[in-house]
């Protein structure tokens, strides 16, 4: 995974070429990692829609259901607020939500994607739709979105589709301070978090019998020979799906069954896979209600509801905003103090027989 430092240089290079570079800073990890993001083309954009209709996919049914039984209840929780959806792609999760702030006057909605095509096909279908409803949208990451945030408050930001689940904790806890930097007291979150459960329901939800997420993962490399110029032997790459029951994620693969050579022309960088040898390409992490909502207690959020499917699969928690947006600097000295706390509670539970002392005469 890149580092900050890494992931800000990234930002300032062409789109081509960052691409070029985050692949290479992926590859040259170990575990060998491919950036999610770039799963998101127009033709991965077109495929993740497909995958939420696939039997195995429970997620989107499960949010579905709870949206359509609890979007008023929602509404009313959040009060008038701008709705803001974060990863919106063609809006189809947030209908039943769109249906409910509709029908107050003065009704906005923002929608946030990367992919500015999703965007532009969302726009063109909701308007008609939701005539009195003011329409806006976003394109662009989430860090560079969320500061726009500020002049939409009083808002309610909806993270919806377990998205959430494709942060590693680095992200995750740079994606909680963003939340924390940029909301008012008042403002409400909306976030869709898909639930511990048996592997092998998980596993199948990622790897469906007709092969529409195996497409999806293959599509990445797709990509990376049309853009990339990389000349990989793509259908020969196998979809892996697989239950980590210790990190509570499913972590997905592209696994090479014979020795490859990735090379990156216009970088000058170059790769040897080993044959058996996989690439991560996602995660999905699933979570437990008490857990989620005790971390967003302690980025100045309270819970308001607790929202389920009837089988317990999904939940949808609503949080509002209680403490002021966090200046940078605060920032700055919790994630110091969370890894000093992180590093003591690593040799705590070392016996003192591996420890060493360091004598400094100053």
């Amino acid at each position: 995974m890149a580092t900050t430092a890494t992931a800000q240089a990234l930002k300032r290079l062409p789109e081509s070429e960052a691409f070029a570079f985050a692949v290479a800073c992926g590859l040259a990890s170990l575990p060998r990692t491919l950036p999610c993001r770039y799963l998101y083309d127009d033709r991965g954009s077109q495929l993740f829609d497909a995958i939420t209709r696939v039997p195995e996919y429970y997620l989107t049914r499960a949010e579905d259901e709870i949206l359509r039984a609890h979007a008023a209840e929602i509404r009313a929780a959040a009060g008038s607020t701008t709705l803001i959806e974060l990863g919106s792609g063609t809006s189809t999760k947030t209908r039943h939500l769109l249906e409910a702030w509709s029908e107050h006057p003065e009704a906005a909605y923002v929608a946030v994607d990367i992919c500015r095509e999703a965007l532009d096909g969302a726009a063109s279908t909701l308007r008609p739709l939701f005539p009195g409803l003011e329409l806006e949208t976003l394109a662009g990451t989430y860090e560079a979105s969320f500061p726009k945030f500020r002049k939409f408050s009083p808002a309610t930001v909806a993270f919806l589709g377990s998205s959430i689940g494709n942060l590693a904790e680095p992200q995750l806890k740079a994606f909680f301070q963003m939340l924390d930097q940029n909301l008012y007291p008042g403002d409400c979150f909306l976030l869709g978090i898909d639930l511990v459960k048996e592997a092998d329901i998980l596993e199948a939800a990622y790897d469906d019998a007709a092969g529409v997420t195996a497409d999806f993962t293959r599509n990445l490399f797709h990509r990376m020979n049309r853009e990339l110029g990389t000349n990989l032997e793509v259908d020969e790459i196998e979809h892996i799906a697989r239950w980590n029951p210790r990190e509570e994620q499913i972590e997905i693969s592209a696994r090479f069954p014979k020795a490859t050579r990735i090379h990156l022309p216009s970088i000058g960088q170059e790769f040897s896979i080993a044959a058996g040898e996989s690439i991560r390409t996602e995660i999905s992490r699933k979570f437990h209600v008490d857990s989620m909502l005790q971390r967003l207690e302690g980025y100045g959020f309270e819970s308001v509801a607790t929202f389920t499917d009837r089988q317990a699969q999904f939940a949808l928690l609503l949080a509002r905003k209680v403490t002021p947006p966090q200046p940078r600097g605060d920032m700055a000295l919790r994630q110091w103090q969370e890894s000093r706390e992180a590093t003591e509670r690593i040799l705590t539970n070392l016996p003192d027989a591996l420890l060493e002392s360091q004598h400094s005469p100053l």
